[in-house]
């Protein structure tokens, strides 16, 4: 049986869990989403799901699908009905529960549909716009034809969209919307905003549309955190089919922690998303630079700081790295006592750093989710430097000591890049007689530091072409990564981490 709206009635008789009531598939069109992708499906439709079931937000979503890559068919055949198992540590006990989700209502595509996305703008009951296209989405294509059917770029569909429903409704300000993107680059809402109105300027569209887009519609700066690694295993497909009772082509997987932060002091904009209400994952603040923060340091530079350390010890995932007790211990200890300190104060207050800390060390011992080291060292120099280097700075500022911790990080950041390179002009490290590629547009630099007569961690600390800076003015780092760097070479990472464990219950 393959999961639809017919099926579930028999699903629900046979007892089989997370259905949604039948009263859910005639909940009225609210919400425009630009994009199919797991992310959407796995948290912003979560989130309304949820709340629809609640009672609370009441509305279902029309999803475009923007790219021609694919078709709609499997959306079709399962009146677009999917069903997300939601897997992972939270507070330190196992999450593992299904749910079929009901919030979308149907799926056009934007090459073949589009005059069937234009009609939405009519549609007296939409209030919401959501998008994931990719970073590169967020973009300016100049000559942008917004009469194309469609237009080219999602700023010019997004533009296109906007104006169908400005003449629909005359430009009065409550047919605004709320337009809040999702994709990974700093300040999206406002990049988003700024582009549209440019194309706007390009297409010669009259000032009072201009004027209605600037000021009556919602541009909202979001941030989203969430591993949603889409299908499951082969394996795991047949469990969850064996569970559920029926096929699901679309069926995805999410892990436990959830986060959606939409930057509004707008009340109209908080009333209108009331999705916000049934999870403390969504939040709703006039600022998110907290949580940008706090994900960039602690998620993103835990794992920067510590990517290089696992390969060179021979981890191969983030969960098998912290079930190895003086790796959990090293990294544990790198958020609560190096970063935690260094960037708790004003912005982020140190209690909300500590607790994001515990969620983060959930996350990383979740074990339904294979997340590769390997994956994480691309473009390794680049995030140590927007990611680490600034945390490494306010630790000295605050205690004027070396963090040990970032230190060694930094040290096996060097040593992971020492490279060969191959015929092909690529560059390949090797660990325990194992070869792993390098990408990383700064692996020649350090192909060229490493076949210098006598490469030593000053030279790469004070390069400023890297950093932005010279970190040699740090007093004692480049002592201590020099230090690392050595025991890293000649006994191993291994045996740092034992150095490491052995000097903090000395000390």
């Amino acid at each position: 049986m393959q999961l639809s709206e017919k099926a579930i009635s028999s699903l629900r008789a046979a007892g089989k869990p997370g259905l949604p009531a039948p009263e859910l598939f005639s909940l009225p069109e609210k919400v425009l989403q630009f994009g199919t992708g797991v992310l959407l499906r796995g948290l912003p439709d979560y989130f309304i799901d949820k709340a629809n079931k609640k009672g609370i937000f009441n509305g279902r979503v029309v999803v475009v699908k923007s790219t021609s890559q694919g078709g709609t068919d499997a959306f079709a055949k399962q009146d677009n009905l999917y069903t997300i198992c939601v897997r992972g540590i939270e507070k330190g006990h196992k999450v593992d529960e299904t749910v079929v989700n009901a919030s979308i209502s149907r799926v056009l595509s934007a090459a073949d549909e589009w005059a069937a996305v234009l009609e939405c703008a009519a549609n007296p009951l939409l209030q919401v716009v959501i998008s994931n296209t990719t970073e590169v989405g967020i973009t300016l294509l100049p000559n942008d034809d917004i009469n194309a059917a469609p237009p080219v770029s999602f700023p010019g569909k997004l533009l296109a969209f906007l104006q169908e429903r400005f003449r629909k409704f005359h430009g009065i300000r409550e047919s605004g919307l709320v337009i809040v993107p999702t994709e990974l680059i700093p300040g999206n809402g406002a990049k988003l905003k700024g582009i549209v109105l440019e194309l706007a300027r390009q297409n010669n569209l009259p000032e009072a549309l201009i004027q209605w887009i600037d000021t009556d519609n919602d541009f909202c700066n979001s941030l989203v955190d969430r591993i949603v690694p889409g299908k499951l295993s082969a394996a795991d497909t047949g469990v969850m089919k064996e569970r559920m009772g029926c096929d699901d082509e679309l069926m995805i997987m999410s892990e436990v922690y959830r986060l959606w932060a939409i930057e509004t002091a707008d009340e109209r904009t908080k009333a209108i998303l009331s999705f916000s209400e049934v999870d403390p994952g969504v939040i709703l603040a006039p600022r998110i630079d907290k949580f940008r923060e706090l994900k960039l340091r602690l998620l993103n530079g835990s794992h920067t700081f510590t990517c290089g350390l696992a390969v060179l010890a021979g981890f191969t995932t983030v969960k098998q790295a912290m079930d190895d007790a003086r790796f959990s211990a090293f990294i544990t200890s790198l958020m609560l006592e190096e970063i935690v300190p260094a960037i708790s104060g004003d912005i982020v207050p140190a209690e909300e750093a500590r607790q994001f800390a515990a969620a983060v060390l959930d996350r990383y011992r979740n074990p339904f989710i294979e997340h590769h080291w390997l994956s994480i060292t691309l473009q390794y120099t680049s995030k140590m430097k927007m990611r680490n280097v600034p945390v490494i700075q306010q630790y000295y500022a605050r205690f004027g000591t070396v963090p040990q911790h970032m230190a060694l990080g930094l040290a096996a950041w060097m040593l992971f890049m020492k490279s060969t390179r191959t015929d092909s002009k690529t560059h390949a490290g090797r660990v325990a007689e194992k070869e792993y590629v390098i990408n990383d547009d700064y692996a020649g630099h350090l192909y060229e530091f490493w076949t210098a007569a006598s490469p030593a961690a000053q030279h790469l600390l004070g390069d400023k072409s890297l950093w932005g800076a010279d970190l040699n003015e740090l007093p004692g780092l480049a002592e201590a990564v020099q230090s690392w760097l050595q025991i890293l070479q000649q006994q191993g990472a291994v045996a740092a981490l034992k150095n490491f464990e052995s000097q903090k219950t000395v000390s």
